[in-house]
């Protein structure tokens, strides 16, 4: 098949004057050669994209691909991960991962949990502060773990994120607002255990792929696994290592939940972490999660079950062609 592949490559926003935590979410050359690498050695074309921007000047200039691999986070909006997709949809091309009403739900952190939370899946309350004068309302007992409504890549998580005062919650919620222009997540905060859960397939048919544990060094930066725990270098932070079986179970069982409450589809990744009892909770979910080799956390946690890079890709496109038999015919016919 000739699969086009739309990403925002983060060099492209550095050069335009954006900071490191600007396009944190953004993807390296090298994520984007090994996406095309691991396709091409499935027996697809891959074909370089990029942006919305630049998917819409070649639909509209007439450009067709039998599929894309849609992982592109886009730049602007509320909605901006729904946005290729959409476009997509508009055009009947087929993608890979979720569809444009679970990219903007899962984007949105409270909306998110609010939906997770009605389908009877464990997560910690919440308030969502979307002016300074509306921190008088919030009426979680301390302490509080602060951060925006809808970022990505530990953007917003920092050394002063956990709050013990109504003091620090009107302080660290106002320099959220001014510096991100969106509202602020606050939520009663999680002082257990917390882990990774990289998940694989669509409904029914979605599976835990694994489990890791991140466990922090002397260095590490706050009590979440925020931006500067993310950055290069965050080996002398933290460890990522595989959880034991009984929490791993646990842990998968409330991202399962999470995932198929929230649609979402083919492969991602749901992070967990546990309250004072042990017992896991749902944070949130990327369902456009990073592939960057030896790097992102999906990447580890298909090491860590035995499968290699282009063996996760197969894993996310046999997800794929199964909701398009038409496609896993032709591609048996090729």
């Amino acid at each position: 098949m000739r699969i086009g592949v739309t990403y925002d490559l983060k060099a492209d926003y550095l050069a335009m004057g954006m900071s490191e935590e600007d396009a944190a979410e953004f993807d390296s050359e090298i994520t984007i050669e090994a996406i095309c690498g691991a396709l091409a050695g499935l027996g697809h074309e891959p074909v370089r994209i990029g942006h919305v921007r630049r998917l819409a000047e070649r639909l509209v200039a007439g450009e067709r691909w039998d599929a894309v691999f849609n992982f592109c986070e886009g730049l602007k909006g509320a909605s901006r991960e729904a946005q290729v997709p959409a476009l997509l949809e508009a055009f009947d091309i087929p993608y890979v991962f979720s569809d444009p009403l679970t990219l903007a739900l899962s984007l949105d952190k409270a909306m998110c949990k609010r939906v997770v939370r009605d389908a009877g899946v464990p997560t910690p309350d919440f308030a969502v502060i979307e002016r300074p004068e509306d921190v008088a309302a919030v009426r979680l007992p301390f302490p509080l773990f602060l951060k925006p409504v809808a970022e990505g890549s530990g953007k917003g998580i920092g050394r002063r994120s956990k709050v013990a005062t109504p003091g620090e919650l009107k302080a660290v919620a106002a320099e959220l607002l001014a510096r991100f222009a969106q509202p602020v997540l606050a939520e009663t905060f999680l002082p257990g255990r917390e882990f990774t859960v990289g998940i694989v397939g669509t409904g029914a048919d979605a599976e835990v792929l694994g489990v890791t544990e991140i466990i922090p060094k002397p260095g590490y930066v706050g009590d979440g696994y925020g931006f500067e725990n993310k950055l290069e270098g965050w080996q002398e932070k933290l460890d990522v290592v595989p959880a034991p079986p009984a929490e791993a179970a646990a842990a998968g069982t409330v991202a399962l939940g999470a995932w198929r409450a929230l649609n979402c589809r083919d492969g991602g990744r749901v992070d967990v972490r546990c309250d004072a009892a042990g017992a896991p909770q749902f944070i949130e979910v990327n369902p456009l999660a990073g592939l960057r080799p030896g790097h992102s956390d999906l990447c580890y946690i298909a090491k860590y079950a035995g499968l290699s890079y282009q063996d996760l890709i197969s894993r996310i496109m046999a997800s794929f062609l199964k909701r398009h038999p038409e496609l896993a015919l032709r591609c048996a016919a090729e």
